[in-house]
C-alpha cells in the first residue's frame, strides 16, 4: 500500500538521516528545540492540554510530542520516519516521560481507524514536506472531536519567505540544513485556510512567528508573512 500513502520518500529519507541528532539542541533541529517552547505555550493557551488526549501528526523525534506529555495529556506522536520513532521512543524513556506513545501510521490511515478520538491535534512544520497538504488537514479534521482544536504551523510562499527561509536560513546562517524546504511546497496562509474550510475546520486564530539573527531569538507576533501557525476549532455537534 506504500505506493498510495501520502509522502515524498526523498522528504523521509532526509529526516531519518538526520534522526540521531533530533534530542540535540545543538544540533540541525536547534530552531526546533528554540521554537518549541513558543508553539507549546501558544497550543496551551488556547486549548489547555492537561487530561486532554492529543494527537501529534509528523512527530519526528518527539520534540513538541513530549512537552505536551510533560503537561499532562495522553499523546500518541505519529509518523512515517521509523528512525525518528526510534529516536522519540528512546528519548521518552530515558526522560521517564509519561503519558507519550510513538507509532509508524499516516494520519489518513488513522483517520479511517480512529475517527473523532482526539481532544487536540496538532500538525507543525509537517505540511510543507507532504505532496497533497490537503489531505493531511482533511485527516486532522476527521480525527479531532467535535469542538475541538487542530493547530498547524507551516511556511508562507513568497519572495520575503524565500529570502528569509531558505536563503537566509539555510544557506546563510546555516539554521537548517541546506534543502530541508522547498519552495514550491511552501503553503500561503489563503491556501490553508481554504483547505481548513474545505475539511470543516473554524479559523480561530493565526499567529506569525519571527527571529533575530543578532540575539537569536523567536518570538510569535501578527506577522504571518514568514514562518505562521494557524489555531483551527472543529465545530461542537449541533453548531
Amino acid at each position: 500500500m506504500s505506493e498510495t500513502l501520502n509522502v515524498d520518500p526523498a522528504e523521509l529519507a532526509k529526516f531519518s538521516d538526520l534522526a540521531h541528532r533530533w534530542w540535540d539542541p545543538e544540533s540541525e533541529f536547534r530552531p526546533l528545540h528554540q521554537i518549541n517552547p513558543l508553539r507549546l505555550d501558544w497550543i496551551n493557551s488556547l486549548a489547555p492540554l492537561a487530561g486532554q488526549r492529543v494527537l501529534d501528526v509528523g512527530c519526528g523525534g518527539g520534540i513538541l510530542s513530549d512537552a505536551m506529555a510533560r503537561k499532562g495529556a495522553s499523546v500518541l506522536g505519529v509518523d512515517l520516519a521509523p528512525k525518528s520513532l526510534k529516536v522519540a521512543q528512546l528519548h521518552a524513556l530515558e526522560a521517564q516521560t509519561t503519558g507519550v506513545e510513538y507509532r509508524e501510521v499516516s494520519a489518513e490511515a488513522l483517520a479511517a481507524e480512529q475517527p473523532g478520538s482526539f481532544d487536540v491535534v496538532t500538525c507543525m512544520e509537517m505540511l510543507e514536506h507532504v505532496p497533497d497538504p490537503a489531505s493531511i488537514v482533511k485527516a486532522c479534521a476527521a480525527l479531532v472531536k467535535p469542538g475541538g482544536w487542530v493547530f498547524f504551523s507551516t511556511l508562507n510562499r513568497n519572495p520575503k519567505s524565500f529570502l528569509f527561509a531558505i536563503v537566509g536560513a539555510e544557506y546563510l546562517l546555516n539554521l537548517l540544513p541546506r534543502g530541508t524546504h522547498e519552495y514550491a511546497r511552501l503553503i500561503r496562509p489563503s491556501e490553508l485556510a481554504s483547505h481548513c474550510r474545505a475539511a470543516g475546520l473554524d479559523l480561530q486564530q493565526t499567529r506569525g512567528m519571527e527571529y533575530n539573527p543578532l540575539t537569536r531569538r523567536y518570538w510569535l507576533s501578527a506577522d504571518t508573512s514568514v514562518n505562521y501557525l494557524f489555531a483551527t476549532r472543529k465545530p461542537a455537534d449541533g453548531a
